[in-house]
């Protein structure tokens, strides 16, 4: 079985506090788009083998673990072991995220051999939030407000076909890292999820007022910034990091006007691909 699986970004990022087992609580809004990791799952008598296609421009940022330590391998075990299964299968990635993007290039591809596993033998697998807090979002998409460590999710108003540019310098930003910069924050401007929410729900033109991460006050990237600068010289109407970064997205309301800014990012050496926000997150 193969499926393409999306990417999400955060249209609005909040950290809220932080828990006694170490979890930061936060309050969010995902939404899924059009930049997507190819999955194929094919079920085998025995072993788990994985394999995976890396462009060059990610690898640089990320060794992504082409073996047992790739999340997609561990998903596997783990749905295998839940339901008694003596089956094996054949695991190939193919991917379109980038890496270290604040993007769930990870969490997207365990959920989707979740999505392939329960189709190829009937089976489900309870505790997707066990695999990674973004796992349970990504098996449906869409737009959602998302709180407590990313395991509350409430679907909300569509936010699909808006016109995005997606772009990634070469700096990469670890969770862990990212979540200790904001740590150490003090009185931060706490984005308005709520507000944005509300703005999503009513259509409000009001909308790109709201969107908005914690992270960029706590991590300074100079990629991050110039990128940012180049989306408002062009065209956006508004531009954000995603996640805990370093990608940005920008929103526009023409695909001529994301694709001229599109190639000037492009000719300054920076990941950057046009897409849409999505609907679903398996195609």
């Amino acid at each position: 079985m193969k499926v393409k699986a999306a990417a999400k970004i955060n249209l609005a990022l909040d950290v809220t506090g932080k828990l006694p087992n170490g979890y930061h609580t936060i309050e969010s809004v995902f939404q899924t788009v059009g930049l997507y990791d190819e999955i194929t799952v094919e079920l085998t008598e025995k072993d788990i083998v994985l394999s995976c296609e890396v462009p060059e421009k990610f690898a640089e940022s990320d060794e992504i673990p082409c073996d047992e330590r790739n999340i997609a391998y561990k998903t596997a075990r783990k749905f295998f072991e839940e339901n008694n299964l003596d089956k094996g299968c054949r695991i190939h990635i193919k991917k379109g995220i980038p890496s270290q993007a604040g993007m769930g290039g990870g969490s997207t591809d365990a959920a989707a051999v979740i999505h392939c596993l329960s189709h190829l033998t009937g089976k489900t697998f309870s505790a997707p939030e066990k695999i990674g807090a973004d796992v349970p979002f990504f098996l449906t998409g869409g737009t959602a407000y998302v709180s407590g460590i990313g395991e509350n999710i409430t679907p909300i108003a569509d936010f699909s076909g808006k016109i995005l540019l997606i772009a990634k310098g070469k700096e990469g930003v670890s969770t862990a890292e990212a979540y200790g910069a904001v740590d150490a924050l003090e009185n931060p401007a706490h984005p308005d999820v709520q507000g944005l929410v509300k703005a999503i729900s009513e259509n409000s033109a009001e909308i790109y007022g709201y969107i908005g991460n914690l992270f960029e006050d706590a991590i300074h990237l100079a990629e991050v910034e110039d990128i940012k600068k180049k989306m408002a010289e062009n065209g956006a109407r508004t531009a954000c990091m995603t996640g805990s970064g370093s990608a940005v997205f920008g929103i526009f309301d023409a695909v001529e006007t994301a694709e001229y800014c599109r190639k000037i990012l492009a000719d300054c050496g920076y990941f950057a691909e046009v897409c849409e926000t999505v609907k679903e997150a398996f195609i």
